[in-house]
């Protein structure tokens, strides 16, 4: 038996994405981050997701929320089988400026965990939420633009009215050594412009190199330079978009030294040159 994609609308970098996929075989979602926000149902299965500095394991009825902008990834707990649903929206879709727009509605995403675990009547609720925005844009009748948008609200609004009617469980890190490389993340993410190998932090955070090593991979899915190297280009590219400062400095704020290894590592993750992002961008 292959994957088999239930239903799927839009591309990822749209203004409104939905995929709805079965998978039977084993899958990792490359480490990423995008302007969009993202909501993300597990039907079944199990999975593990790794979101902003920690990670979760994610159970069948768990709805998860990724803010725009944080890196996320998901990727096997052992049995590949799973069937999950994922929309992706901008502010563009349903932003500060449309007359449905509330702050109250974006509760979730700003929540200390980005997993709600629902109860079974609950999960029904938002399954058929689910449900009636995939058959309303399969069919597109007169309207759909405006009724998907609505179900978006409805989706939301019952999030975060959850999340202030219901207590949820405070989040806990699977072991202590999970516990152990958020606090490392979280470093990085604070002071990833000032220069630190795997040497400093294993001395700094009391584990040896090695097992540093290895269990920031297993546990994030990145390798330590990798993800520093991810987290400096990611300012980077804000810097680029946001300011005019000139390569060069771009370059010294978030960490590199190097003109030339900033160059190739920015390529390497964006397909594009600073020069040719900026001009993209702007």
């Amino acid at each position: 038996m292959k994957d088999t994609t239930s239903f799927s609308y839009g591309a990822e970098d749209d203004e409104f994405y939905i995929d709805h996929i079965k998978r039977t075989e084993p899958f990792e979602r490359n480490n990423h981050f995008h302007s969009n926000y993202e909501i993300y149902y597990l039907f079944s299965g199990h999975r593990m997701y790794f979101i902003k500095d920690r990670s979760y394991a994610i159970s069948a009825g768990d709805l998860v929320f990724i803010n725009k902008n944080d890196v996320h990834k998901t990727s096997g707990t052992g049995d590949p089988l799973h069937e999950r649903i994922v929309i992706n929206f901008s502010d563009q879709f349903i932003g500060p400026d449309h007359y449905l727009h509330d702050p109250f509605l974006f509760t979730p995403f700003h929540h200390n965990s980005s997993v709600i675990s629902l109860k079974l009547q609950d999960q029904i609720a938002v399954q058929a939420i689910f449900g009636k925005l995939e058959k309303e844009l399969k069919e597109q009748s007169r309207g759909f633009h405006m009724y998907t948008k609505h179900l978006l609200v409805e989706l939301l609004l019952f999030s975060a009215r959850y999340l202030e009617k219901h207590e949820t469980a405070p989040f806990e890190h699977a072991s202590p050594l999970h516990k152990k490389i958020s606090d490392i993340v979280q470093h990085i993410n604070r002071h990833y412009a000032e220069q630190m190998t795997l040497t400093t932090l294993s001395e700094q955070f009391f584990i040896s190199p090695y097992y540093l090593s290895r269990a920031f991979k297993d546990i994030t899915s990145f390798s330590f330079i990798e993800y520093l190297n991810f987290t400096r280009i990611k300012e980077a590219q804000k810097l680029l978009r946001e300011t005019n400062d000139k390569i060069i400095e771009v370059a010294q704020q978030v960490g590199f030294e190097n003109i030339a290894h900033f160059g190739r590592v920015f390529k390497k993750q964006t397909k594009l040159a600073p020069l040719e992002y900026r001009k993209l961008k702007l």
